[in-house]
Formats: C-alpha cells, structure tokens, sequence
C-alpha cells in the first residue's frame, strides 16, 4: 500500500550520466557474449550512485538479464557478515528458484550459510578449509546460474562491507572465466580515508583484467538546471538556480532538499547548515511521524515493520498511517517485499541519529534488544545474533551485551567469516571485566559448549582463559597472527604453571602461529608443548600436540623418534576419540614407516586411510592424504601408481570444493608425470593447478617448483630460473624445510652447471650438504648429489674446476654415507652418482654404468634410461675396445630416439654432440646395414611393462590385461601409455609389431 506513495521531491526524469551509463552497457554487452565482468562504481555521498545503478539495472532486465540487489548494511556489520551477498542471493531465489535448487543441490548445507532459506547447516566442516569451500561453491553457483542467462550481481555501498564479504568478493573476481555475470558495486569515494580497508581491496580489483573501474561526478550547472525543472516542473528563476547551484555544489541529493526547501517554503528559506538541510523535511513532519522515524533511525539500515511496531507501540494502523506519512514525505521508503523500511538516503539517517541524544540512543537500542529478545522472529534468523549484539552494546549494558556478542560471535562462526568472529570475540574482551562473574562463567562454559572455544579441559568452568583461546583461534584463522600470539602469549600469563594441559594447548597454537609466521621452525613450542603433556592422563590435546610433535620430526628429524612419537599420538587420539587428528597422525605415521624400510606396510597404512568413507569433517585430511600417498610412491619410484593415486584424490578435491588441496594434489601429479616423460601432460595438470582460484601462496610456490623442474629438463633455463625465483621467495627463509629446499637446490646446480659455473655448483652443494641433507631425505638427496657429480664429471679438464675437485667429490662421497638406498631408484641412483664421481677422477666407470643402465631398465623413468644409456655410451667410447663402438652406437641411438621423442633438448645435445665426436652415426646412413636389432632389454621397458607388451601382442584389453597381473585398469592403462611412448609407437599394434621385430618378446 505504501509502495504506491509517490513525492514530488525527486526528478521523474534521469539527468545526464551518459559516459557512465555507455560504460555498464558495454559491460553488459560483454557479459552478453560470455566475458563476465566487474564495474566499480565511486562517488561521494548524495552525488546520484543509486539512482544511476537503479537506472541501469532497469534497463539490463528490460534486456532480459536476471538483476540480483544486495546492500551492505551502514552499522553493526561485522555482526552481520555476507549480507549483501545474502541479500542478492534470495532475490535469486525469488526469481529463479527451481534452477538455483538445482545449481546447489548436494550443497545445501554449506551454502546455507550464505542462504539460511536452503536449509540446515553443516556443522561438522572444520574451520580450516570451511571459508575456502564456501567460496567455491558460491562461485559455482553463480556461474551455474549465469550460464544459459546473462546475470547482473549489484552490490551496494562497499565502503560498510564487512571483511568476509571483501574477500568473497575477491574470490569471485579472480574466478571469472567464461560465464555470463556482471558485477556491479558502488562506495562512498569521500568515506575511504587512508586506513579504509576497502582502499587496498579496489587498488587489488582494479589490478585485474576483468575489472573497471569509474569515479561518478557531481552534477554541472547545465544538469543542475534540469534536475530543478524536473523536480519544479517548470524552470525556476537564475537567482535561484545560482543559490542551488552554489549551495549544492552539483550534488544531486542535495539539490532535491534544496529544492524541496524552496517547493515547501520553509521559514528561513535554504538553511547554511546541510545537516540541518536534511533535518528539515524530518522535522517538517507531525510530532508523532518524527518519533516513528527517529526510532528507525537508530535500528539500523533498513527496519523490519513488525519489529519497528513492537519498539514504537504502536497500533498497526496507526503506524501505517505515520509511515505513509513518512514515505510521502520522501524521508523513509518500504523496501521491494513491504516488509522493511529505510531512509530515502543514508546521509538522512545519519542526520537524524546524530540529533539523538546518547542517553536516547541507549534508550531506544535497549528497546530493540528487548523487543527481539521476547520475539526472535521479528528478523532474519541469520541477522537475529548479530543485530541483538549490536543494539545490547549501544544500550551499554555490560551484563546483557557480553552474553549476546558471544552467542553473535558463535553464529559468525558457523558462517565461516573468520574476520567478524575475531572482531565480536574483540568486543567480548572489552566487555569482559565489566560483566558480573557467575554470568561470564555461564556464558563461558555455554560458549565451549557450543563449540565456539576449544573445549580445553572439561573439568574448568568457563573462564576468562576460554575466551583467549577463542580468541587466538579466530585471530588465527582470521590471518591475525601477530594478535593470535599475542594473546596466547597473555594466557599463558594468566595460566602461570597452574593448569599444565591448557597451557600445552597455547603453546600448540604458538606452534602453528611461529612456522607460519616464520619466526621459528616451531621445535621450542612443541617442545613446550611435549614437556607439559608429560605424564598426564589421554586427553585430545595430549593427542594434538604429539600429532604436532610428529609432524615436526617427519619434516625435520625423520627416524626412530619420530616413528615412536606418531604411533603415540595415533594411539592417543584412537584413545580420545579425536579421529580427525587421527587421521593426520596415521599419515605422517605412514610416510614415516615407509623411510623408515617397511614400504609395503607404510603403504597400506596410507591406503588404508585413504580409504576411508569422505565426510564434510575430514575431507580435507584425507584427501591431503591422497597427496601424500602419491608422492610417498614418487618417492620410491613407483610413478604409474602415484600418478593413479594423484589422479584420484584431485578428482576428489575439485568435486568437494578444495581447491588449494586440488592444486596441492596435482603439484605431486605432475611430478610424477614428468618422470614417466608425460611431460605435456605434466605442462597441462601445472597449468591446472596455477589457474586455480583459491589457491594458497605456499601451494603456488609448490608449483613453481615443478613448473622449474619441468622447463629444467626442456632445456627452457630462463623459465626454469624465473620459476626457481618464484618458489624461492616461500621455501627460501629463516626457518626453510628440506622437502621443499632440497628439490629446488637441485635445480639451482644444474642450471649453474648448464652454465658451466662449477664454483657456483659446490657452494650450492655445501650448503645443502650443511644444513639439509639428512638420512631421511634421500628421495630429494639422491638427486642433488647426482647433479652435482656430473657436474663435476663434466668440468673435467677445465681449469678452474681442479682446485677444488677433490674436496668436492669427497664431500658428495660423505653425503652419500647416510643417503639409504633400501629401494631401486634410490639404489640406482647411487649407483649413478658413483659412476660419475670415477669418471670426475679420471677412472673407468664402464662397469659401474653398465649395473646403472641394467638397474634403469627396471624402473619407470625413460629419463633416467636415456641418460644411463649415454653414460655408458661414453664410457665404452674412451675404456672400451674394439667392439664397443657398436655398444656405444646403439646405446646413444636409443637415447637420442626418448630425448628426442620427450622434447629433452639438453639431453639430446649431449647425445648428438658425443655422436659427432666419435664418429658414430645416430640414423642408418646411405649404403650402411643397419645395427643388429636390440635384445630385450634394449627396449627401455621395464619387467613389468614388458609383461603388459606381452599381453597387449596377445590382444588382451586394458581390463584385461588389469586382471591377469593383479593390478588396476588405470594401473595398466599408464603402462601401455609409457611403452606406446617409449618405442615411438602411435598404436597398440605398432608397439607389439616393433617388439616382435627387435627381439622384445622372445623370452
């Protein structure tokens, strides 16, 4: 009824904008066409934002475009985080709920923290990795919706976002590829002062391609002219125009009060004072019409019309009439349902909660409080915590607010938003000595009930060390870190030597804080941590900081305490019933045992987890654990299986919204890959999982890493060192790991060595050899002390390179003393290592590649046999007699045919360049017979995939094939992969008819 009140105040016609309004239709136009897009839109307050958005958004749905509206709300809103894009997302729902439905169906749960109308919650999603799914399943959402339909997404007034709608915000415009949204948000430009934390979030938008940005000005004389004839109806006098013009300044809110100033005479003519100005239509109105706005005013941005009915007490009639009244006069309006109302303007409502006195304010706050305490039903049910919160605090009553901006604080929790959560917990502490004991306990102990604190010690009532764990947590995964430590630092003040199992919780989280901090490797606070849990009764925590603990030694200090302190902490948490952390220990146990020299039973204890059936609370642990697995079987060389294993869980991550655990995942993929030769597929999964969003900085550098790794063996250097650059700048530090130091040291001597640069190649070496290489690393040892033999092997001669030689190859033959070599790649690989260090000598090392070249024709690596294969070669060239010739020819044709096939550029020169040195043609030559064929093992091929060539002549099926040898079908599918490309064959029958012809099957 109200709806159709119309006021004569504001111009019927739209003025001016046109550069503006060219700009969202060509942004329209794009989003048309499958190139989503985002338009910032600035200005200062009053200048006509919303006017050109409602405009605008008009005109797109007159076009056929589906428009969804959210507004951020003016105070409390770190209360209420989301809003706007909850607000967007139920206009949604209005218009399109059949296909959203559809779009979320499977995800209810989840995104019911962002659209409490889809149902229940999911409760059990842990912190850590809750936010990071939310984000991508709203984003999927959004592009569902936006696929078949062109989707304007307008969000309103970001200068009053709360943080976790900044970075969905974010998050969404780094994920739009392909679909048909636009996005479109205005701010007030005159409210960014220098610490506005919107400032650095536009200047990181505006970075980003998919992003423009526009300042909205004020109006000239020329538009002022025709807003004032609109408004009038007839052109006012230049007198008056020149007093608008002056006063106003362009603004057009400010000219409609002026002008509504001048239609309504008001005593006094237009008033000096704007705040005044916008005060004079409210106080134009009845005595009782003010009271009904005045108490709008202070509930907030838009105020439900059964809630303003029970704080005024008003009938219901009687408030109708005064908001009529109140709407006619073009100072509140209903929103879009009826259901609310709010300012025409937000620098009204300013005005007018400015002219309330405190005592009125608190007065009129404590009415709203207690009115939607009697009746929680008066809002939203995901506003009613956060809007309680704030009108108990600004009623300033510390018994009442404590209670309530916990239980808001608790509900911030649920909807994953970090930032509002660590903010309310804030506003706890302040409130905290205000309050009266019995109640802070009640409310502390309520407060671990509910799963808002840590539940520490079950026997403590709540106290005041509860809720700086709360604290600390939010902090934390709020990126609070340095205020996390802080306020551990204070507990465990309060704390003193009291209370020895709470205190070993504050130094876990200390723990985890000072790695990520990278003030420390994190040993002293685990230790702390250890020593306090020390003869204590089973408790989860005892169990969290042995899981820690364990962690710490796999990364660290691998061997028997370690191995002892993980099958502890598995016990302990099978004990407590802390399965998530079981999960965890299990693992690392698992890696553990496999270095340990019991692969097989590693192995299955890896497998075993991974078995295990997905839920929202450990999907993030175990799928982390496919990671592991895979590259735990990277590790020992058993490539084709990590790359199954890879394949599986990154699967998993992408269909349960992990991105950065996708991304992870495929990191160690394409390790994999690569060793199989798979290279462009390796390039592929890489590209992948850097494109990504959502995915974390430390897991960009593990990218980085294999992306070097990769552009390595191409021979592309200057990638390889850029991306080398990249990793760098996170595995590199105080406190560095070797699991991700080593690898990229590795890198760092080949290149040196690619550049002849051997000094560089030893002081790469010793501090390697110094500060990482430990018994337990050798899947990353074996490599790097490789690299650095051959490069000595090949500076041989070279005078700069023979001071130091013998001290070099002494510190590799050290190195090599604690390296295990339990497994065949790793036994291989010494076995190359050795051979090049005789060869840097000036020894025959002809026996020693040809047990190198035989150990890889065993292993899965077509690298690793090409490289064998040209060693050797050599080797029978310089040592060898007579016969050897033929030897080393076709041992250098059939490398040069894999670094050819792989795209090995470094490798392949090597190969041509000790061909044409020796004379030794690498393709039949006119007039010459060609060499004798290979036998068997000449093939490349391991046992195994000899075995499935075997059954691929024998035209069995992958599946097939899978059954007869006890493998699985994927298992089999990479083995016929990696003969197809290690015999240069474009099919099955091709590889069998090559084998029959070279003797490969006649065993």
């Amino acid at each position: 009824m109200l709806s159709i009140v119309r006021t004569s105040h504001i111009s019927p016609v739209f003025i001016g904008r046109g550069a503006e309004l060219t700009a969202l239709g060509e942004a329209l136009s794009r989003a048309d066409a499958g190139e989503p897009g985002a338009l910032f839109l600035g200005g200062e307050a009053g200048v006509g934002k919303t006017r050109l958005i409602q405009e605008f958004l008009g005109r797109a749905a007159a076009d056929g475009a589906v428009v969804a509206l959210g507004g951020c709300v003016e105070t409390g809103a770190d209360a209420l985080p989301y809003h706007p894009v909850s607000a967007a997302l139920r206009s949604l729902r209005r218009q399109l709920d059949a296909e959203l439905r559809a779009a979320v169906a499977g995800q209810e749960g989840e995104l019911a923290r962002l659209l409490p109308e889809l149902g229940e919650m999911d409760r059990d999603r842990p912190e850590t990795d809750g936010r990071a799914r939310l984000f991508e399943l709203t984003v999927r959402l959004l592009e569902r919706l936006a696929t078949d339909r062109t989707l304007v997404l307008a969000l309103e007034d970001l200068h009053w976002a709360d943080r976790s709608t900044r970075e969905l915000l974010s998050y969404l415009l780094r994920a739009l590829t392909d679909s048909r949204l636009l996005i479109v948000a205005t701010y007030r430009a005159d409210d960014l002062h220098r610490r506005h934390p919107l400032r650095p979030a536009l200047a990181e938008y505006e970075r980003l391609r998919t992003v423009t940005r526009l300042e909205l000005p004020r109006f000239d004389r020329t538009e002022v002219r025709r807003q004032l004839t609109a408004i009038h109806g007839e052109a006012l006098p230049e007198q008056v125009l020149d007093r608008v013009f002056e006063r106003s300044e362009g603004n057009a809110f400010f000219v409609e009060e002026l002008a509504c100033s001048i239609l309504d005479g008001s005593p006094g003519g237009i008033s000096d004072s704007l705040r005044d100005l916008l005060l004079v239509r409210v106080e134009a109105l009845p005595d009782e019409v003010q009271r009904v706005v005045r108490t709008a005013a202070e509930g907030g941005s838009e105020v439900e019309f059964r809630l303003l009915a029970t704080v005024t007490g008003l009938a219901e009639d009687e408030l109708i009439e005064a908001l009529r009244t109140a709407v006619g006069a073009a100072v509140l309006q209903p929103s879009d349902e009826g259901e609310s109302f709010r300012f025409r303007h937000a620098l009204m409502r300013e005005a007018v909660v400015g002219d309330l006195l405190p005592g009125e304010r608190s007065r009129l706050s404590r009415r709203y409080a207690e009115a939607l305490e009697a009746d929680p039903t008066l809002v939203r049910s995901e506003e009613r915590a956060g809007r309680l919160a704030r009108y108990w605090y600004d009623a300033r009553d510390p018994a009442k607010t404590l209670p309530a901006v916990i239980a808001a604080a608790a509900a911030a929790r649920g909807r994953h938003a970090s930032a509002e959560q660590h903010h309310l917990l804030e506003r706890a502490l302040e409130l905290w000595d205000d309050a009266p004991e019995e109640l802070r306990h009640r409310t502390m102990r309520k407060a671990v009930a509910d799963g808002l604190c840590p539940a520490i010690s079950p026997d403590v009532p709540g106290d005041f060390v509860d809720l700086l764990a709360a604290i600390t947590v939010a902090a934390r995964l709020a990126g609070e870190r340095e205020r996390a430590l802080t306020i551990s630092k204070r507990a465990l003040r309060e704390l003193e030597d009291e209370d020895p199992l709470r205190a070993a919780w504050f130094w876990t989280e200390r723990y985890q804080l000072m790695r990520d901090l990278s003030r420390s490797d994190g040993w002293h606070e685990i230790a702390q941590a250890q020593k306090l849990v020390k003869g204590l009764p089973p408790s989860v925590v005892h169990a969290d900081v042995l899981t820690h603990a364990a962690h710490w030694y796999a990364v660290h200090r691998p061997g028997p305490t370690a191995i002892e302190t993980a099958a502890q902490a598995v016990e302990l948490c099978r004990v407590t019933g802390a399965e998530i952390t079981g999960l965890a220990a299990q693992h690392t146990l698992a890696w553990l045992t496999i270095d340990s020299g019991d692969v097989e039973a590693g192995l299955r204890q890896a497998r075993e987890v991974c078995a295990r059936a997905l839920e929202p609370g450990n999907a993030n642990v175990l799928l982390r654990g496919y990671g592991n697995l895979s590259t735990a079987l990277h590790g020992i060389g058993r490539f084709a299986e990590a790359v199954e294993v890879a394949e599986e869980g990154s699967g998993l991550a992408e269909r349960h919204g992990l991105p950065d655990t996708a991304s992870f995942i495929d990191s160690n993929l394409a390790e994999s890959l690569t060793q199989l030769g798979r290279w462009a597929d390796a390039h592929d999964v890489l590209e992948r999982a850097g494109g990504r969003r959502g995915v974390s900085v430390r897991t960009h550098g593990q990218i980085a890493g294999q992306r070097a790794e990769l552009a390595l063996a191409l021979g592309a250097y200057d990638e390889a060192r850029r991306r080398l650059e990249e990793s760098d700048s996170w595995t590199t530090g105080p406190y560095p790991e070797p699991q991700h130091t080593l690898p990229m040291a590795r890198v760092a001597i080949a290149l040196a060595s690619a550049d002849g640069r051997i000094l560089d190649v030893r002081s790469l070496l010793e501090t390697a050899v110094g500060e990482a290489i430990a018994p337990s690393h050798q899947r990353y040892g074996w490599p790097l002390l490789y690299e650095a033999a051959a490069a000595e092997a090949r500076t041989r001669g070279l005078a700069v390179a023979e001071p130091g030689r013998e001290a070099a190859v002494a510190r590799i033959r050290e190195a090599m003393k604690g390296q295990p070599d339990f497994v065949p790649l790793w036994a291989t690989q010494a076995l190359m290592v050795q051979a090049e260090l005789l060869t840097a000598e000036g020894q025959d090392a002809t026996a020693h590649w040809t047990d190198a070249v035989a150990a890889t024709e065993q292993l899965e690596s077509p690298t690793l046999l090409a490289t064998a294969r040209l060693r050797l070669a050599e080797a029978l060239i310089i040592h060898g007699g007579n016969g050897s010739r033929t030897t080393a020819g076709e041992l250098l044709r059939q490398a040069e045919a894999v670094a050819r096939e792989l795209g090995a550029a470094p490798l392949e020169t090597e190969i041509t360049t000790l061909a044409g040195r020796a004379r030794i043609p690498l393709g039949q030559a006119d007039g010459e017979t060609a060499p004798p064929p290979a036998p068997a093992a000449a093939l490349g091929l391991t046992v195994r995939e000899r075995d499935v060539l075997r059954l691929v002549a024998a035209g069995r099926s992958n599946r097939q094939i899978a059954e007869e040898l006890f493998i699985s079908p994927k298992t089999a599918s990479v083995h016929v992969s990696n003969i197809l490309a290690k015999l240069g064959a474009s099919s099955r029958g091709e590889a069998a008819a090559i084998a029959h012809r070279l003797g490969g099957l006649d065993e």
